[in-house]
């Protein structure tokens, strides 16, 4: 705009001078000489430059108008010089008059450059046609009003007289190729060629009125004549720049002005060979109805101008003869493609009636297509999908079509046998109503539906899995029922279906799931949601009542997860008739408001947990205090971590006594950790971090990393200080708790152990492994091929907490087994309560008979000591001889060799109580070097939940 603008102002500034005469004669005949040429130099060197610059095909108009424009400015300035500086008359002819003359032909050339190119042959010869059919009636016309007057000259020159008619032709030729470039101008940068054009058309109109005989005579430099002029070549400058204004411009051509101006456009272009033969005939006719005799060169020209109209209109009679052929040929190949189509084609009108329908849709729809025909399309469609098609089909219309030229929708339509089928369709603008494409689509629609229903549930049990119940959660927490208070997930684990895959077979545990997730499913409400993770896992999303007593929604959440366990918790009928049972442990978590999903199922899993270290078989309801343990937990596992890698760890050693000598003949390594602070943690405190945790899927157990790391500590420093004792004459064996889960390990560097063995040079015997009864979770075969591997190398195999473990019986009668370790629990009571008394003297007389060892844990004062060895245990650990020692209190228990024996009591002295047992003693006086701590425990007898 602002260049626009621009240019109007000082176009306008110079037609006001020329208007007022420039205040001087002086004035006035430097700015109608030197002006105009200045004007004519800027538009020369703005095409030269831009045409430099700027790499189009229209390159070659723009240098050929930069040369035009540079004769025009040569021309005035030569004007100038005899007017302004010789200070007299312009002779003619001049060489001004051969500059002026100059200018046309590279004007003509480029606008035939600007043209649209003809595509055939035929097309070209139309081009010259139309160009000589406005040439010539315009030569005809301007012969008979004055051409003819300035051809009969008396008294001039031959020169003169034809640089008279020379103007005129040049005019008549440069007008003719404005007026057919006009009607077949390229697409391409239009306002730029428009503005050219209407350049050349300005500078052709005022070298008309200079050549009339009547301006001539009166003109003079300076006068409104050259504002034409003027405004022609500042025009002509601004022209190549116009594209590139419009090129930033999102609007482009404009849509709305330019498309109504079509039409009428075509009109003209195929009216001006008529209109040019009309323009013709005035000129003869003026010169009929004037009484002049015909001249011959208005005649000449009219025949011609006739004959080129007729020549034009018998090409184009041929060239419209070839497109109604060609257009009859594409027409069939349409109907044969959309006859012979798949997809069925629909036409139909604004009204929603069909005016058209393929052949296709016998075979999709199972309607013939006469049929369908005028018919409503609304009536094809399902209720449910009408509005939302016809929602769509009304924004499609109101879209512009350059933007959306088409759009998909996808509903259902009813079949020849009134079945809904899925159908896609797209669609497309037909004057004013629609084309619709359709195909059938039900056959992957169901596929879809099948892929996204398998993506989404447990394949076995065909219960949501863990995505969807997730997602059910979130709606449940989000939607419309966020204010239902009482929401609640449960978290369900089947205890013991591991010992149903072991004992009964996989078949039988696949059945086994498949019936609790039957009877889950029977078992909720409508509008509560079940879901598998996986292995025996099961989670219930039940939604709440509104009720907002917390006693009461504990209360109603409660009865549900009770009446779950119980149902979970019958006999199953599987493979064979076998009956089997498990138990279920089901956590409770409600949704407190402000809760994610994520920490919801979170806390339910961890309430499950909670459940399961209770004892199994029950229902918990999540507390706060459950994450601060995790928390805590995770916490002291970090820690335990740091502590490893910063030395904070010393190995203890309890010395393993013979019962009927005292001799020590065995080491129990245990670690201890002193923190920095000088806090000395005992085992229940650390070793928790070592157990093994259940894995999700009901698989073998994993450890974690920092467990892991503290075993492999405890075994290569126990190694280690065992073969520096016996450099020093002290070859006891060392007692090395290690689990099954470690010793399958496939992380571990193979033959990591035997490689231990090996590097240490230790005799056979030297290391005795301890697995608890928690180990013999483990797959047994690959426990015990790993067992017989490393009693190759010398090492021995001790059951630890023999008599409470799961599985103790499968063990000794599969594993490889050495040593029987008593659990502490049955050396406690053993000797107030008789039962207990009559159990371990059983489990004794088991070790016996196999001629195994049997070592007492935990004997801490000498009644345990005697009743134990008088039930024949050979060996025992605990206060009654010595608690653990550190290096050097070992050396010196190694060197003095043995510890006293309880000595027998009397008759009278002995007592055995029958009947509950007292309480456990906390503090015994050991053998000389005996140390007073906590009784240890398994490393397996407190679970913890997941982090």
């Amino acid at each position: 705009m602002f260049s626009q603008l621009l240019l109007a102002l000082v176009c306008g500034g110079y037609a006001t001078g020329a208007a007022f005469g420039w205040g001087s004669s002086e004035l006035a005949l430097a700015m109608g000489d030197f002006g105009l040429s200045g004007a004519a130099g800027l538009a020369a060197a703005s095409c030269f430059w831009y045409a430099r610059t700027h790499s189009t095909r229209f390159r070659p108009a723009w240098l050929l108008f930069a040369a035009s424009s540079g004769m025009a400015g040569f021309g005035n300035a030569v004007w100038g010089w005899y007017e302004v500086v010789l200070g007299r008359h312009v002779p003619s002819p001049s060489p001004a008059d051969f500059c002026f003359l100059l200018f046309a032909p590279p004007a003509i050339i480029g606008l035939l450059v600007l043209a649209r190119r003809p595509v055939t042959r035929a097309g070209w010869v139309c081009l010259g046609l139309d160009s000589w059919l406005i040439g010539g009636s315009l030569l005809t016309l301007s012969w008979s009003l004055a051409l003819a007057h300035t051809a009969h000259f008396e008294g001039e020159t031959v020169a003169h007289a034809a640089l008279n008619l020379a103007y005129p032709l040049l005019d008549i030729v440069l007008v003719s190729m404005v007026l057919a470039l006009h009607f077949r101008r390229s697409s391409a940068n239009r306002s730029a060629i428009n503005t050219a054009i209407a350049a050349l058309a300005l500078t052709v109109l005022c070298d008309a009125l200079f050549t009339s005989p009547l301006l001539r005579e009166n003109y003079r430099s300076g006068q409104i004549l050259d504002a034409g002029w003027f405004a022609g070549y500042m025009l002509m400058a601004y022209a190549p720049w116009v594209a590139r204004e419009e090129s930033g411009s999102p609007r482009g051509e404009g849509r709305g002005a330019a498309q109504p101006t079509r039409p009428i456009a075509g009109s003209l272009a195929a009216l001006t060979p008529y209109l040019a033969a009309a323009v013709c005939t005035l000129g003869i006719l003026y010169n009929v109805l004037d009484g002049h005799r015909v001249d011959r060169v208005v005649l000449f020209t009219g025949c011609t101008v006739v004959l080129a109209l007729v020549v034009r209109q018998g090409i184009m009679l041929l060239d419209n003869i070839s497109l109604t052929q060609e257009l009859a040929q594409k027409e069939n190949h349409f109907r044969s493609l959309v006859q012979g189509s798949s997809d069925v084609i629909m036409i139909a009108a604004p009204t929603g009636i069909l005016r058209y329908v393929s052949p296709a849709a016998a075979g999709v729809y199972g309607r013939d297509a006469e049929e369908l025909v005028g018919s409503e399309l609304a009536s094809l469609i399902h209720p449910e999908d009408l509005g939302r098609v016809v929602h769509e089909v009304r924004r499609f219309l109101a879209a512009p079509p350059a933007e959306e030229p088409t759009t998909r929708i996808e509903c259902r339509f009813r079949s020849g046998d009134g079945e809904w089928l899925n159908v896609e369709s797209t669609v497309n603008r037909h004057h004013g109503g629609l084309i619709f494409n359709s195909r059938d689509v039900t056959e992957r629609v169901r596929l879809q539906a099948q892929l996204q229903h398998t993506a989404e549930h447990d394949p076995l049990t065909d219960l949501p899995n863990r995505a969807l119940f997730t997602r059910r959660v979130q709606q449940a927490l989000t939607g419309r029922r966020v204010t239902d208070a009482g929401t609640a997930v449960l978290f369900i684990d089947l205890d013991g279906f591991k010992a149903v895959n072991d004992t009964v077979g996989h078949q039988a545990g696949d059945e086994l799931l498949v019936q609790a997730a039957r009877r889950l499913q029977e078992s909720v409400r409508a509008g509560d949601s079940t879901a598998r993770f996986g292995g025996d896992e099961f989670a219930a999303l039940i939604l709440g009542d509104g009720t907002r007593d917390p006693a009461a929604r504990e209360r109603r959440i409660r009865e549900v997860a009770e009446r779950l366990r119980v149902t979970l918790s019958q006999p199953y009928v599987v493979e064979g008739g076998t009956e089997v049972r498990v138990a279920a442990s089901i956590g409770v978590a409600f949704a407190e408001p402000g809760i994610t999903p994520g920490t919801l199922m979170r806390n339910a899993d961890l309430a499950m947990y909670r459940a399961k270290q209770a004892g199994k078989g029950r229902v918990e309801l999540y507390a706060p205090q459950m994450q601060a343990d995790v928390v805590r937990r995770a916490g002291m596992a970090g820690r335990l971590r740091t502590a490893l890698h910063e030395g904070e760890f010393a190995l203890l050693h309890q010395p393993v006594v013979e019962l009927a000598t005292g001799r020590i003949t065995a080491l129990a390594a245990q670690a201890r950790w002193r923190s920095p602070q000088g806090i000395l943690f005992t085992p229940d405190e650390f070793l928790c971090m070592s157990e093994t945790r259940r894995d999700p899927e009901g698989g073998r157990s994993r450890e974690d990393a920092p467990g892991a790391e503290l075993a492999r500590w405890t075994l290569e420093n126990a190694l280690e200080q065992a073969s520096r004792r016996r450099r020093t004459g002290h070859g006891v064996p060392v007692y090395v708790r290690l689990s099954a889960g470690r010793l399958l390990d496939k992380s571990l560097p193979p033959k990591h152990l035997e490689s231990l063995l090996l590097r240490h040079a230790l005799p056979a015997g030297s290391l005795v492994l301890e697995l608890t009864g928690e180990d013999l979770r483990a797959p047994l075969d690959e426990l015990e091929r790993r067992l017989v591997s490393l009693r190759r190398f010398g090492a021995r195999v001790a059951l630890d907490g023999f008599g409470t473990g799961f599985g103790a019986m499968s063990a000794l009668r599969r594993l490889p087994v050495d040593v029987l370790r008593l659990d502490r629990t049955l050396v406690d009571g053993v000797v107030e309560s008789a039962r207990l008394h009559k159990i371990t003297a059983g489990l004794l007389r088991i070790a016996g008979d196999l001629g195994l060892q049997s070592v007492a844990e935990g004997v801490d004062d000498p009644e345990q000591a005697r009743a134990l060895r008088a039930m024949g245990c050979t060996h025992g650990q605990g206060l009654a001889f010595s608690g653990a020692l550190d290096e050097q209190r070992l050396r010196q228990a190694l060197d003095r060799g043995c510890y006293p024996v309880p000595k027998e009591a009397s008759e009278g002295a002995k007592r055995v109580l029958v009947g509950g047992a007292l309480p456990v003693r906390t503090v015994a006086v050991g053998g000389p070097a005996a140390l007073s701590h906590a009784p240890l425990r398994s490393n397996n007898e407190t679970p913890v939940p997941p982090t």
